[in-house]
């Protein structure tokens, strides 16, 4: 698949066309901006911030590439200008004192992404190749591998292994030759490799969730709802693991989670939440559980927790609880009412 399409653009598109052709493909530059910097948020920033160089820079456009390529090059080197400037590296959890397992990589700044802005926002809006890469690699365990690597690295992999770009046109790019982006991608994909969990290292366009999949969320929402400890435990792996960025806390192993939750269930515990109800969502092309608490006393539930789930063999193999703040990126409301 290559990276750039040859459907026809005039050069310089006058001011009444620009918005219309940005927005074509605002979609697939934010899935782009959120591989590079594995954020939801900034994703939304630094798309805007393609658009406003594009807008500023709309007379060197001379028509050599596609519309779309310019735009993609201004969006990477926008990434690429935000981490030169926010540097950051993953790093180690603190051991924990309720496992001997070796402590899992802090992403802190991992957010998850909501299934419904990978689809396209009307037929034919879109072209082929869009659609196609929007639905690929967006999964949370690559995106925390792919944090691993360095910027120009990590733009590298994304244009020439998901998105399909010649070595050619990511050199220019990049402005770089393309024995470099041959030599960066080299380092690049093993690096990538070290850091993805073993039974995933070859990627491929997201599926639709399978009925197994349906399933097994319900029966996880539905322990939560009954505070279900026994239940809980049955659908996780034994090495299963549970992060929360970008909160320190995490776990690793059933027994590990089953403490924890058995005390988020017990009333008398002062970790006791309150009563729960939860919504299913996607996330990130995986099964997700927007989870609300009503606490003892108060009239409404209000948003908690999103959990998304990496299913593997029929199991829960991990947990990522993110932040309820972004459940209305989800179309999510902050709040339930205590009778439906």
């Amino acid at each position: 698949m290559s990276g750039i399409d040859d459907s026809p653009v005039s050069p310089v598109p006058m001011e009444e066309e620009f918005a219309e052709l940005v927005e074509r493909h605002r979609r697939e530059l934010q899935v782009h901006c959120y591989r590079m910097l594995g954020s939801l948020e900034e994703s939304e920033d630094l798309v805007q911030e393609t658009f406003l160089r594009a807008w500023r820079r709309r007379e060197t456009f001379q028509g050599r590439s596609t519309f779309r390529a310019w735009l993609y090059r201004i969006a990477t080197n926008a990434c690429l200008d935000f981490l030169d400037r926010h540097p950051r590296r993953p790093r180690r959890h603190a051991p924990g004192s309720n496992t001997a397992a070796p402590p899992p990589v802090d992403i802190s700044w991992l957010q998850p992404y909501p299934d419904h802005l990978l689809e396209p926002p009307a037929p034919g809006d879109t072209e082929p190749d869009a659609l196609v890469e929007a639905k690929e690699t967006v999964e949370l365990a690559f995106l925390i591998a792919i944090q691993h690597l360095p910027p120009r690295q990590r733009a590298v992999l994304i244009l020439r292994d998901v998105l399909g770009w010649p070595a050619g046109e990511t050199a220019e790019l990049l402005d770089v030759s393309v024995a470099s982006v041959k030599s960066a991608l080299q380092r690049a994909r093993p690096a990538m490799k070290e850091h993805l969990p073993q039974r995933r290292l070859e990627w491929a366009p997201a599926a639709d969730p399978t009925q197994e999949e349906r399933a097994l969320l319900q029966r996880y929402m539905d322990a939560h709802e009954q505070a279900d400890d026994t239940a809980i435990a049955e659908l996780l792996r034994e090495d299963v693991r549970l992060t929360m960025p970008p909160h320190p806390m995490w776990f690793a192993g059933r027994a590990s989670i089953m403490a924890f939750t058995k005390q988020v269930f017990d009333p008398a515990s002062p970790y006791h939440h309150g009563d729960w109800r939860c919504v299913p969502t996607r996330a990130n092309g995986q099964p997700a559980s927007a989870a609300y608490v009503r606490r003892p006393g108060e009239p409404e539930f209000r948003a908690q927790v999103l959990d998304v789930l990496r299913i593997e063999a029929g199991k829960i193999a991990e947990i990522i609880a993110f932040e309820p703040r972004l459940f209305p990126a989800f179309g999510l409301p902050l709040t339930l009412p205590a009778a439906l």
